[in-house]
């Protein structure tokens, strides 16, 4: 069934239904077809001739897999309470995640690893990324701004000049921005604050735009030119299993392995920790 042309009385849940079954390129036949429900019935709720239950809600929600963000946020424009918190990280509901955190970190010694939420702010750090972060000039302690890892990492006073292969380096940060972007507005903050680390001078205008295809290596190492050495890692990305929060959702840890058996020299010479 073909989507019926917009409408000036869409309401603001069908503008965001509509926004998700796009994202996930499915027409309303498909969108009925994986929710057990009909495509008349998908149209009606999306165009606002009817009502959707908070339970359908939710259902729609599940079968395209939202966020818990953008679930909540469906909830309230249809106008039904939130589903899932949102509480802040030193929030004693969060003490079992928090808890959870502080060992990944600490198990992660003598190399860096950082916590970190959906728009890239750093959140906590262990004491190798602590140390190698402040080898490098940027403060990492609670008598400092939160950090932003987008910020850093394409500002020219950040760690642009540090980076080897920038340009790489930097795109496929980017393209990760982008990807959590799918789907969610313009005034989202993650939108905000891409919107300003594109604006900095020297940055590629067609960063604009995102691109899957940046690189064909199956893994990409992130380098540090520190004077004569050469700091080469490789990461990996861990989030929470079956979250029920939404900041428990959009948590971030990032561990940084050594490439080379230099870069773990270094790093335990930096550092002064062993395994």
């Amino acid at each position: 069934m073909p989507d019926l042309l917009d409408t000036q009385n869409i309401s603001e849940f069908g503008i965001l239904l509509r926004r998700w079954r796009r994202v996930h390129g499915l027409s309303q036949l498909d969108l009925a077809l994986a929710a057990e429900s009909s495509a008349r019935h998908i149209s009606f709720i999306e165009t606002g001739r009817s009502k959707p239950s908070r339970e359908m809600v939710l259902h729609l929600c599940d079968v395209m897999e939202l966020p818990l963000r953008e679930r909540n946020r469906l909830l309230h424009a249809a106008g039904f309470s939130p589903a899932f918190k949102e509480s802040p990280l030193d929030d004693e509901a969060l003490d079992p995640i928090r808890t959870v955190l502080e060992k990944m970190l600490e198990n992660h010694e003598p190399y860096p690893a950082t916590v970190l939420n959906r728009r890239f702010d750093i959140l906590m750090v262990n004491k190798a990324a602590q140390t190698i972060m402040g080898a490098v000039g940027i403060p990492m302690d609670a008598q400092q701004e939160v950090p932003n890892a987008l910020r850093l990492a394409l500002h020219p006073n950040g760690l642009r000049p540090l980076i080897k292969d920038w340009k790489r380096a930097a795109g496929h940060l980017i393209h990760r921005a982008h990807r959590q972007l799918r789907g969610p507005s313009e005034d989202d903050p993650l939108a905000q604050l891409l919107e300003e680390v594109l604006s900095y001078p020297d940055i590629p205008t067609e960063w604009r735009m995102d691109d899957p295809t940046l690189d064909a290596s199956p893994v990409l190492p992130l380098e540090f030119v520190l004077g004569e050495v050469t700091l080469s890692w490789i990461t990996t990305i861990t989030s929470f299993g079956t979250p029920q929060d939404v900041t428990a959702e959009e948590i971030m840890i990032e561990s940084m392995f050594p490439a080379n058996i230099e870069t773990e020299q270094a790093c335990r010479q930096l550092t002064g920790l062993s395994p």
